[in-house]
């Protein structure tokens, strides 16, 4: 039987990241709360906010910070969802101009409110950014728009540089890590923008510590390989509050280290592995 980690342990050395701070940090705080935005880097408590929000990077979540699914690992609000804004392809389009972007990531909160699921301001949003900032990648991590190929056909019209959606754990923990997703249908989606749109990369992310096997994650990323999924992220669960499920395990730095080296023998393009990675980290170096 498994045994979670008492939320009073401290947390190993190699997961400690200094209190966000910085002229930079505090500039695209500013930025973001003045064009009433949201990112995931706030909301789902990323712990390389500091980092990343110093190096003027930031990861855009359109389409409101209300999820309508009550997964068991997200910091996101739930419940009710917003109206939706059509004004926030704009404002995203002139933050990522204010910080001079040349690489944006947007995700979204689950809408499975909406019969799109919200693809259509994915779309709007891309070709925003797009307008603006010609040169600027673009990179958009989806929901699974509960398997409607119709709907991802809008998104991949919009000819996003990087197509992410993550796999997030293994199909035997679904149940209690991903509430209202199912793991074949999350395949499925990355297969088909894969047959759709072959030159458009595809990517995922997995997270540790939830109580998987070593050999049940090695086999989610043979069946990412196997839908021809470019790109990989594996990072450390970390437990946002005592409401969210535990930590099972804290998997030290040699064992992502080893990951990353079967990851790329399967025939990953880039796999970046790290107990601190996160589905965007070092995306634009992921994605060259």
């Amino acid at each position: 039987m498994l045994v979670a980690i008492s939320p009073h342990v401290p947390r190993p050395s190699w997961l400690r990241q200094r209190v966000p701070a910085g002229e930079n940090y505090r500039e695209l705080k500013s930025l973001v709360r003045d064009l009433r935005l949201h990112t995931v880097c706030e909301s789902a408590a990323c712990p390389n906010v500091g980092e990343c929000w110093s190096r003027r990077t930031a990861t855009f979540m359109i389409l409101g910070n209300v999820c309508t699914r009550r997964c068991g690992f997200c910091a996101v609000q739930k419940g009710a969802p917003l109206a939706v804004d059509y004004d926030e392809p704009r404002r995203v389009a002139e933050a990522a101009a204010s910080l001079g972007l040349r690489y944006a990531v947007l995700t979204s909160v689950n809408r499975d409110d909406r019969k799109d699921g919200g693809a259509e301001l994915f779309a709007l949003t891309v070709r925003a950014l797009r307008e603006r900032l010609p040169e600027c990648r673009v990179e958009v991590l989806i929901p699974d728009f509960q398997g409607s190929h119709a709907a991802l056909d809008i998104v991949i019209e919009a000819a996003p540089d990087v197509l992410n959606h993550n796999l997030e754990t293994v199909p035997r923990l679904y149940r209690q890590v991903r509430l209202g997703a199912r793991y074949e249908r999350s395949l499925d989606l990355l297969a088909y923008s894969k047959s759709a749109r072959p030159e458009i990369p595809t990517k995922s992310g997995l997270m540790l510590g939830l109580g998987e096997t070593p050999e049940e994650l090695l086999a989610a990323m043979r069946d990412l390989r196997a839908q021809n999924v470019d790109l990989l992220t594996l990072g450390q669960y970390l437990r946002p509050s005592l409401k969210h499920l535990p930590v099972i395990r804290y998997v030290p730095p040699e064992e992502f280290a080893e990951f990353r080296r079967q990851g790329e023998a399967m025939g990953f393009r880039h796999v970046e592995s790290g107990p601190l990675v996160r589905s965007s980290y070092h995306a634009e170096e992921a994605a060259s």
